[in-house]
C-alpha cells in the first residue's frame, strides 16, 4: 500500500513508519520537521501542518490510507482545541484528496469503566494528561458521526511503553483489555502490529477498538 503517515517522528509514529516499512509498504511521513524522519527506503518525508487542510489534502492524494498518530504536545496549553481541530482536518483533508481509509490513534481515556463511565471523567484521572484525553475523546465522537470516510479509531492500552515487538496482542473495542494481573498494557511495537494489521485486513470499520497483552 502506500500509507500516508501523520505524525511520523512521535512515539507511536516512529514505531508504526518501521513496522509499515517491514512489511513493504511505501510510506509518506507528513510531519512538521521532516528532517527527524528516519532515513529509510520506501519513505518520504513531507513537510505537513495537520491545521491546513487544503494544502494537507494536495499531499494526501493519491495514497490507499491516511494513517494519524498527530499529537500536538502533551506539553502544549491549548492541546485539547487544537487536537479536535486538527482532527477535523485531517478528516475533510482525507476525503477531499479522495482517500476512504483513515486509522486514527486516540487516548485511552475515553474507554469505558465497569460502572459506564468513561475513565477521563474519573476523580482519579491524570490531570496531565486530561486535556489531551477530553481531546481525542471529542475527536473519537465527531469520527462517529463521519459517513464520508472507512474510519477507524484506536485507544491504546493505559500502559503503553517501549518493549520488545512479539506480535501478539488481544483486541478489544470501548472498555479496556486487562491481563490475568489486572494490567492493561502493550509495548509500542506490538501496537503499531496491531494498527498495520488492521491497515492490511480491516476488521473495525467505523468503529473504536483497543488492543493489549
Amino acid at each position: 500500500m502506500k500509507i500516508a503517515l501523520i505524525g511520523a517522528t512521535g512515539f507511536v509514529g516512529k514505531e508504526l513508519l518501521k513496522e509499515a516499512i517491514s512489511r513493504s509498504h511505501s510510506v509518506t511521513a507528513l510531519v512538521r520537521s521532516p528532517d527527524k524522519v528516519e532515513k529509510l527506503d520506501d519513505v518520504t518525508a513531507v513537510e505537513a501542518d495537520a491545521l491546513n487542510t487544503t494544502d494537507l489534502a494536495a499531499k494526501l492524494k493519491g495514497h490507499d490510507i491516511v494513517i494519524s498518530a498527530y499529537n500536538p504536545g502533551w506539553g502544549n496549553p491549548d492541546i485539547k482545541a487544537i487536537h479536535i481541530a486538527a482532527s477535523k482536518s485531517i478528516t475533510e483533508a482525507a476525503k477531499e484528496a479522495g482517500v476512504s481509509r483513515l486509522i486514527v490513534i486516540g487516548g485511552a481515556g475515553s474507554l469505558y469503566n465497569e460502572a459506564g463511565g468513561q475513565f477521563v471523567d474519573g476523580e482519579g484521572f491524570p490531570a496531565e494528561y486530561k486535556e489531551g484525553a477530553l481531546g481525542a475523546r471529542q475527536a473519537l465522537n465527531d469520527l462517529r458521526g463521519e459517513t464520508g470516510l472507512d474510519w477507524s479509531f484506536v485507544s491504546p492500552p493505559f500502559a503503553l511503553a517501549p518493549g520488545e515487538r512479539t506480535g501478539n496482542y488481544r483486541v478489544g473495542k470501548d472498555h479496556p483489555v486487562f491481563d490475568a494481573e489486572g494490567k492493561s498494557a502493550i509495548s509500542v511495537g506490538d501496537l503499531a502490529v496491531a494498527i498495520v494489521d488492521e491497515a492490511e485486513k480491516p476488521k473495525h470499520s467505523r468503529e473504536r477498538f483497543t488492543v493489549a497483552y
